[in-house]
């Protein structure tokens, strides 16, 4: 297996930048005009409100801990009791996550990794909620907790688990649910649900909102891969060639060298080949479970995903640090994808296909669990 170079942070950087081309985040219509009109009156409505919440429960992306912030909200909620929820925790690589702990702790930040899907790693967030407002709920007849965060993070996801821990644990009036989907910015209203009495306790629900401009490409780009900014925004393939570039730098399909027992390789292309698949065989199925056929094609894809880019980096012969060897190892990587997804050679919207399917398998946790964002030097930043 041929030996990676250990590349620092800032040299990921630059060559993600020559490989792929300046970009521009901004709400002037400029290289990448992405800003909802939506955007700007939740962020004057959430600094309003904020000024009378008693907590800020801030929910992150667990793989994004830095990449999903809003900055501008910092000055805001570093004066507020908080509780920052690293969410999709179950995406996110456990050998790395409690580094990002220790990092919040360190600057005197109550972090805790969750799933807003999971009812025990919820119940573990209202603990520390109820005891970071103990004082307060001595004095006070009514709190407020309000959760904030970029779109598509999972604040719905999580007070809907909210409210049906808190149903079984306070006496609750009538609840209603948050509005959830698969795309940001799909709640877009500010809507107050009371989940407790004596202390009657309000939860506010928020719009995710994002700042009108993101100087840093690389952020930009981590935040569309997230799906905090919508991909047909950037482009389902500029967002592809992103995770490509990171990967191959970090040299994780050199991970992936595929079993030697030929059974597990040859896995039923029989099977794949019955049927038409499109992007919505890889998503979880709301009404029914994934029969056989599901499963064992979800199975081969990722077989076939992985073995490629394996194979693809282990013999490249270029330097990935180069910014034009890398940029031909992409477009080599590409091709075979298609190829191992099944595309047909002459297909128009090749690419499209390909890079849909690719971030699906990603985002999904198909592909293994990852954390994009460096733990920064503790020792620098207090320096």
């Amino acid at each position: 297996m041929r030996e990676m170079s250990c590349l620092s942070a800032a040299v990921v950087k630059e060559v993600v930048k020559k490989a792929l081309g300046d970009m521009e985040f901004n709400t002037g219509g400029g290289a990448i005009n992405w800003f909802p009109g939506h955007m700007a009156a939740a962020t004057r409505a959430i600094r309003q409100r904020l000024k009378l919440a008693d907590l800020v429960i801030e929910v992150r992306d667990c793989r994004f801990p830095l990449s999903s912030v809003n900055a501008d909200l910092q000055e805001h909620l570093s004066r507020k009791r908080r509780v920052i929820a690293l969410n999709k925790k179950d995406l996110a690589n456990t050998n790395v996550v409690h580094k990002w702990v220790e990092y919040f702790e360190s600057r005197n930040v109550d972090c805790l990794p969750i799933s807003a899907h999971s009812g025990q790693s919820v119940k573990k967030l209202l603990d520390l909620v109820q005891v970071k407002l103990k004082e307060a709920i001595s004095r006070e007849p009514t709190l407020l907790v309000m959760v904030v965060g970029v779109p598509n993070v999972g604040k719905s996801a999580l007070i809907n688990s909210i409210h049906q821990i808190a149903s079984s644990r306070f006496p609750v009036e009538r609840v209603k649910r948050a509005t959830v989907g698969p795309l940001p910015g799909v709640t877009q209203d500010i809507a107050g649900y009371k989940i407790a009495h004596r202390p009657s306790i309000y939860v506010l629900d928020t719009p995710g909102i994002l700042v009108p401009s993101i100087p840093d490409i690389e952020t930009g780009l981590k935040l569309a891969l997230a799906g905090s900014i919508k991909d047909a925004v950037v482009g389902e393939e500029r967002i592809v060639q992103y995770l490509l570039a990171v990967l191959n730098i970090r040299g994780t399909p050199l991970h992936w060298k595929p079993p030697t027992n030929s059974t597990m390789e040859s896995t039923s292309d029989e099977s794949m080949g019955k049927r038409e698949y499109n992007i919505k065989d890889l998503l979880p199925k709301k009404r029914r479970q994934p029969n056989a056929s599901d499963v064992l094609y979800i199975e081969d894809l990722v077989g076939a995903v992985k073995r490629t880019l394996y194979e693809s980096l282990s013999e490249f012969d270029g330097k990935v640090e180069d910014e034009n060897d890398l940029e031909l190892l992409i477009d080599k990587q590409f091709d075979a994808l298609q190829k191992a997804m099944k595309i047909p050679h002459k297909s128009s919207d090749a690419r499209m296909r390909v890079s849909k399917k690719f971030l699906t398998l990603f985002r999904s946790g198909k592909l293994g669990t990852f954390i994009l964002d460096d733990v920064p030097d503790v020792d620098l930043q207090n320096n």
